[in-house]
C-alpha cells in the first residue's frame, strides 16, 4: 500500500511540475522578484576573466519575453581620434546601458561597413554581428550616470576609453533567443532558497 501511495504521489508531483512549466511557457509571468545585488556584481567583476568583457548575470523568463541583465567592464583602449571604430549589433535584442563608472566615447547608429554575422550565438545577446562605423554614426562621450538605449540591429562600439567604463546592460528579449533561467556560474551559490 505504501508503494502505491508513493507511486501516486510521484505521478502527481511530476504532473504538477509539468503543468507549472507548461503554464510558464504559455506566457504567465513569474510571481516572484529576482535580485542582483551589488555584492553579486562586485563578485563577478572581481573574479571573472578579463575577456570577454561582457558577463550575462541572469536571464529571466518574464512570461511573454525573456529579460537579460549583464555587467560589462572595459579597460583602456589604445585608439586615437579619427581611427576606425569597430561596432557590434544584435539581431534580436535591444540594450539599455546604465553607466556605473568611468567614461569613454560610445558610437552608435549609422551604416555598418563590412557588416558580417558572427558564426556563434552567444549567451549575452543572441545572434549578433560586427563591422566598422560608417556614415551617419553618432559619437559622444558617456560617463557614470548616463543611460543609453540601443535598439535591435543598431551598431554600437567603444573608443577613447582612457581608464575604464563599467555599465549594466538590460536586454529585453521578445524572441526568446537568450537562455531563460541562465545565471552566471559564480552567482549560482548565492541564489536564495525558496520560501516555504
Amino acid at each position: 500500500m505504501k508503494r502505491i501511495i508513493l507511486g501516486v504521489l510521484s505521478v502527481l508531483i511530476t504532473f504538477s511540475v509539468w503543468q507549472a512549466v507548461t503554464v510558464s511557457q504559455a506566457g504567465a509571468p513569474p510571481n516572484i522578484a529576482f535580485d542582483i545585488t551589488k555584492s553579486d556584481i562586485d563578485l563577478v567583476l572581481k573574479n571573472a576573466p578579463a575577456s570577454p568583457p561582457d558577463r550575462q548575470l541572469r536571464v529571466v523568463d518574464m512570461g511573454k519575453y525573456n529579460l537579460g541583465v549583464g555587467i560589462i567592464h572595459r579597460g583602456p583602449t589604445n585608439d586615437k581620434p579619427g581611427d576606425p571604430i569597430s561596432m557590434i549589433y544584435h539581431d534580436y535584442t535591444a540594450e539599455t546601458y546604465v553607466i556605473t563608472s568611468g567614461s569613454g566615447i560610445l558610437t552608435t547608429g549609422g551604416t555598418i561597413v563590412n557588416k558580417k554575422a558572427s558564426p556563434n550565438v552567444n549567451v549575452m545577446n543572441g545572434p549578433s554581428g560586427n563591422g566598422t562605423a560608417g556614415d551617419n554614426a553618432y559619437s559622444r562621450r558617456v560617463q557614470a550616470g548616463d543611460i543609453i538605449i540601443i535598439p535591435t540591429g543598431v551598431g554600437h562600439g567603444w573608443s577613447q576609453i582612457t581608464d575604464h567604463v563599467t555599465y549594466l546592460s538590460v536586454r529585453p528579449d521578445p524572441d526568446r533567443v537568450l537562455p531563460a533561467g541562465y545565471v552566471y556560474p559564480l552567482l549560482l551559490k548565492n541564489l536564495p532558497t525558496p520560501a516555504r
